[in-house]
Formats: C-alpha cells, sequence, structure tokens
C-alpha cells in the first residue's frame, strides 16, 4: 500500500503526464516587448509546464494579422484588442475574449508640458496613425469635439511632435514617453482609459470552438497566463531574457521604463481586478465598449455581440494581486 504522501506525488506526476502533450501556439500583437513580458515569464520559469502546457509564442509584426492565422488554425490563442475581436465578430469570425490581462487599454496621448488637458488639444494639430483612425479616434472626437482636419499621420517618428511644440502625437506609455526621455525632451502622456476610454488592453483570445472543445486547455492557459504576470510585474529578469532573445532590438533601459509605467498605472492589478481577481471582465465593461462602437459607426448592430467574450475561464480564476 502507498503511503498517503508518495499516493500525492505520484497523483501529481500523472496529471502533469495527463497533459504532456498539450502543445500550445500564442500569437502576440508586435514584436517581442515588456508589455508582452508576463507570457515570456510563465515560459522562463516554468509555469506554463507546470499547468501541463507547452507553449510557443510566435511574435506580431506589421506584416503579420493575427485574426487571419487565429481563424485559421495555425494559433491557440493570441494577444488582442476587445474592437479588434468585435469587428472580427461582425465580419463572421467566430472569436471570443477568455482574459484581460490590462484592466486599461494603454492607448494614450504625448504632449508637451503646457498641455493640462486633453480638451486642451480642440485647437492643436494631432498625429494619428492610421490603425487609430478605426478604434479611438472616433472615441476622442465625440468626447472632445475633435475634427479630422486637425490630425496628420503618425509614422512612429517623433521627430516632428519634438519640432513643433503645437502638436500632440499617439503614444504608448512605455514607449514614447522613454523616446522622449532619451532625447532629453520633457512630455506629459494623459491615458485614455482614465478619461473613460472603455476596451479592455491585452486580451487573451480564442476561437469559440477551442473555448467549446477544450475548456480544460483554455482554463489552464488563462490561469498560467495570469501567474505569469504577476511574477513578471514582481521580477521580470527571467522573462526580459527571452524577449530579448526575441528581439534583440530590445534594450534593457526601454523594458525597465515600460515595467515601471505598467506597474505604476496599475494595468494588471488596478481597476476590478483589485477586488476581483487578475484578467477579470465584466458584462457591464463590454456592453459600454460595445455601445461605443455603435454609436462611432465602427460596427453594425450584431445579435451575438455578448459572443465576443466569455466570464467563464476568469470568473473563479482567483489569481490576487
Amino acid at each position: 500500500m502507498l503511503k498517503p504522501a508518495l499516493t500525492a506525488l505520484t497523483l501529481a506526476a500523472a496529471a502533469t503526464l495527463a497533459h504532456a502533450q498539450d502543445k500550445v501556439t500564442f500569437l502576440t500583437s508586435w514584436y517581442a516587448q515588456a508589455e508582452h513580458g508576463g507570457y515570456y515569464q510563465a515560459i522562463a520559469n516554468g509555469t506554463y509546464k507546470k499547468y501541463g502546457l507547452d507553449v510557443t509564442i510566435k511574435m506580431g509584426g506589421p506584416q503579420v494579422n493575427a485574426v487571419q492565422l487565429l481563424a485559421a488554425g495555425q494559433a491557440d490563442f493570441m494577444m488582442g484588442k476587445d474592437l479588434q475581436t468585435l469587428t472580427a465578430l461582425s465580419q463572421g469570425v467566430p472569436l471570443t475574449t477568455v482574459g484581460a490581462v490590462f484592466q486599461k487599454e494603454p492607448q494614450g496621448m504625448v504632449t508637451h508640458t503646457d498641455v493640462n488637458t486633453l480638451a486642451d488639444l480642440k485647437t492643436r494639430t494631432i498625429l494619428v496613425a492610421t490603425s487609430g483612425r478605426t478604434s479611438w479616434w472616433p472615441w476622442l472626437k465625440a468626447k472632445y469635439g475633435f475634427t479630422d482636419e486637425q490630425t496628420r499621420p503618425y509614422t512612429s517618428n517623433m521627430q516632428p511632435f519634438f519640432n513643433d511644440k503645437t502638436m500632440a502625437q499617439q503614444g504608448y506609455p512605455g514607449s514614447e514617453p522613454y523616446t522622449a526621455e532619451q532625447a532629453g525632451q520633457k512630455v506629459k502622456f494623459f491615458l485614455f482609459a482614465d478619461e473613460g476610454y472603455p476596451p479592455y488592453g491585452n486580451t487573451i483570445v480564442t476561437l469559440q470552438k477551442t473555448a467549446k472543445d477544450k475548456p480544460d486547455m483554455v482554463q489552464r492557459f488563462v490561469k498560467a497566463t495570469l501567474e505569469g504576470w504577476k511574477s513578471y510585474l514582481d521580477n521580470p529578469a527571467a522573462g526580459n531574457a527571452l524577449i530579448k532573445q526575441d528581439n534583440p532590438k530590445m534594450d534593457d533601459g526601454t523594458l525597465a521604463f515600460a515595467h515601471r509605467k505598467m506597474k505604476e498605472l496599475k494595468f494588471f492589478d488596478g481597476g476590478d481586478a483589485a477586488k476581483l481577481g487578475a484578467g477579470i471582465m465584466t458584462d457591464a465593461r463590454w456592453a459600454r465598449t460595445y455601445e461605443f462602437m455603435l454609436a462611432s459607426e465602427q460596427i453594425k448592430p450584431l445579435a451575438n455581440w455578448k459572443d465576443a467574450y466569455t466570464l467563464q475561464f476568469v470568473k473563479d480564476v482567483k489569481v490576487m494581486p
């Protein structure tokens, strides 16, 4: 007869072996960076392995259509956005969001130091990338009365902004402000989420069929990912080492700056996550995002819009900050 301790070890080993063949491919939204850190951390420190998952991360980029790859079965999960998922659903692509790593969408505006509020930009030139025009720009126009006539294209080059004190430009808190700091330029950053922009950020998205047919695997991936993020924000060294392997152009200074900003802005552990646990989503929050997309005419009314997310995998996961 096996002793109780030995029995527990045997069962644990058997459980691990039972999931040993769960190979998972995850697509990020861009080249490897700190905003992807928790996924890399979960590989580096063995968290995915602990949950019986053999995870491969594939980087996104300007030529990568993650929605298309996911729909074609070339990946199991992708790092997504609420607006992207609802748009895909409106086009007949059956995606669903199974967790929100960030409680806030990290998009925002970089301005010169004389700007006190986003409303001050009504008379200024604003640099907006093409992708922004069909996501957050309609929200800004509706909220502050901005017009398309005051925009110019943003090409990821901050020099025009540096040279013109009447300009503002889009940005992310861990990226453009760091570029400005390195260039000796003082700037302000306004996070749209703090002004009421409703979408979640850095979401975990899969096919509805995957969520239905492989709920155990999806649950383990969500929990392991959230644990990876908690670990990364505590100490990012292991994840950063893998990030730099995938993206050799990424430097320690950029990683450290972005890591600090994610913690300061409480992307992972702020909002509802502070009380309900990391990854949490709510029906009310999704309804606000859907209503915004309707009002800005980015999508037409969808009878199945609630299929864009499920609370099944986050409501009881309880990875507490």
